[in-house]
């Protein structure tokens, strides 16, 4: 896979955002319309705590990226109500149609006391072309079972035949790496199938990504796109502990292919996006989200600081 960086395409510093939030544009998701493209992240405000909430935002870009038609001014997605998973933060959200409506999967967020966060995936639908969504319950689709007792979030869903997939990540485990250290998550990839969108089947805790780091890798924001008959999944890994300003531990983006759905051959070098010392990017690639537009392939990705300063954008070499 060659992939050409476009450079980084949206800064959200100096745009006016909605909910007060002033930076961070995490997790650019994809919705293609015929004569532009509208990229859907997350952005901060902060509380007068001190600690963030995360929102939905979307900018519209032209069909070849060369120009920003519009920022959304109101907002998208209100957050959950007192107690509900999606109380402190949306983040991610993907989005894909489902007939006259747009379908965007949440990654609702909560703070806890003991561990910083708890994650589940939500549901909500648009019914005015992805200008706003409306979660179809206070609960979520996709949450902590027996065997994933925890962090269960990043969906991804594509559809083929009459069988829906979604690749996400669950938690294994919250981890002290030092006496009286702040417990880290350690979270893996897996796999969940539906007919219908709403009841999922997950394979219970089980892990289809090698990992390459060792056994304390985290994996995260599975995307998968065919190419050829081939499914191709890129997603962002890190260590799990020092890796928020050790450059040699941070996130990076990671590659796998399968011809079946079921099994998947990881192989992070076909991938092949480099990253330059001092470029935007230098130090940190994440938050991947892959998919078509106009017969071609695009890669939108966040650089360093997991996203605070924008994302950008990479096209596929035929």
């Amino acid at each position: 896979m060659r992939w050409r960086k476009l450079g980084k395409i949206f800064d959200p510093s100096g745009c006016k955002l909605p909910n007060g939030c002033t930076q961070f544009a995490q997790s650019p998701q994809a919705l293609v319309f015929d004569d532009f493209v509208r990229v859907y992240f997350s952005t901060r405000c902060t509380e007068a705590s001190g600690k963030f909430l995360s929102h939905m935002a979307f900018v519209d870009f032209d069909t070849d990226f060369s120009q920003r038609l519009r920022v959304s001014e109101h907002e998208v997605i209100r957050l959950g109500g007192l107690g509900c998973f999606d109380e402190h933060g949306i983040f991610p959200m993907s989005v894909r149609r489902v007939g006259k409506t747009v379908h965007g999967y949440t990654c609702g967020w909560s703070r806890r006391e003991a561990v910083s966060v708890e994650t589940a995936i939500g549901i909500a639908i648009s019914h005015d072309e992805g200008e706003t969504f409306q979660r179809i319950a206070d609960g979520p689709v996709l949450g902590p079972t027996l065997q994933e007792p925890f962090l269960v979030g990043d969906g991804f869903v594509a559809e083929y035949g009459d069988v829906k997939h979604m690749w996400y990540i669950f938690g294994q485990k919250w981890k002290r790496y030092e006496p009286g250290g702040v417990p880290e998550r350690i979270y893996k990839i897996g796999h969940a199938t539906s007919t219908d969108g709403l009841e999922w089947h997950k394979d219970e805790a089980k892990q289809i990504i090698a990992d390459s780091l060792g056994v304390d890798e985290s994996q995260a924001l599975p995307t998968v796109v065919e190419i050829n008959g081939r499914h191709h999944m890129i997603f962002c890994y890190r260590e799990s502990f020092d890796f928020r300003r050790n450059v040699a531990r941070g996130y990076r983006l990671g590659h796998a292919w399968s011809d079946d759905l079921e099994a998947w051959v990881r192989d992070d070098a076909y991938l092949s996006l480099e990253a330059i010392p001092g470029e935007w990017d230098g130090e940190m690639q994440c938050y991947p989200n892959v998919f078509s537009c106009k017969g071609r392939i695009y890669l939108l990705y966040n650089g360093n600081e997991f996203g605070r300063h924008g994302f950008g954008l990479a096209v596929l070499e035929p």
